[in-house]
This record gives structure tokens, sequence and C-alpha cells, in this order.
């Protein structure tokens, strides 16, 4: 991971953690939905507060391909860098 992408990594733990109040632990690898067992109200969350501190905007397109903590990373990275949304799964 770059250093832009651990700083996301950094916040999507923070909000998970605080916002959410998730105790587990949260990789790249783990699944939003099943591992971290957010609902839509959770991922709404943890979009918003994405958006508000990396002062994007992330919109249902983008949503589509995103599973993993590390698709979210790679997103909200690629997003905050001012370049268009990368694929899910790493490939531009």
């Amino acid at each position: 991971m770059v250093e832009n992408e651990l700083a996301v990594l950094r916040e999507i733990r923070r909000i998970v953690s605080q916002e959410l109040e998730w105790e587990g632990q949260v990789e790249p690898a783990h699944h939003l939905m099943k591992d971290l067992q957010l609902d839509s109200m959770g991922l709404t969350v943890l979009a918003v507060e994405l958006e508000n501190h990396f002062r994007i905007r992330l919109s249902a397109e983008d949503s589509v391909g995103v599973n993993t903590v590390g698709d979210l990373v790679r997103l909200v990275a690629t997003r905050a860098a001012g370049e268009p949304r990368a694929v899910a799964g790493g490939a531009s």
C-alpha cells in the first residue's frame, strides 16, 4: 500500500471502530458487509465520513465492485488524488 492508501485505511479503521462501534480487526481483505457486518446505514455513515474527511464525493456508481475494505481504500485514495475512479480490484 502506498502512503495515501495507508491514510485512507487508518481513517476507515477509525470510523468503523469509533462511529460504528466495531470491536474487531479491520483489514483490507475484509468484506464490508460479511466480515464487518455493515448494513446499508453503516455503509452510508462510512461513505459520508470518508467524503467529509477527504473532501471527495462518492456516487452510487462508485459502489459498484466495492466489496472489501481494500476496494474502498483504493477508491477513496484515487478520488482523493483527483484521479478518475480506479476499477475495483486494483486495475486501472
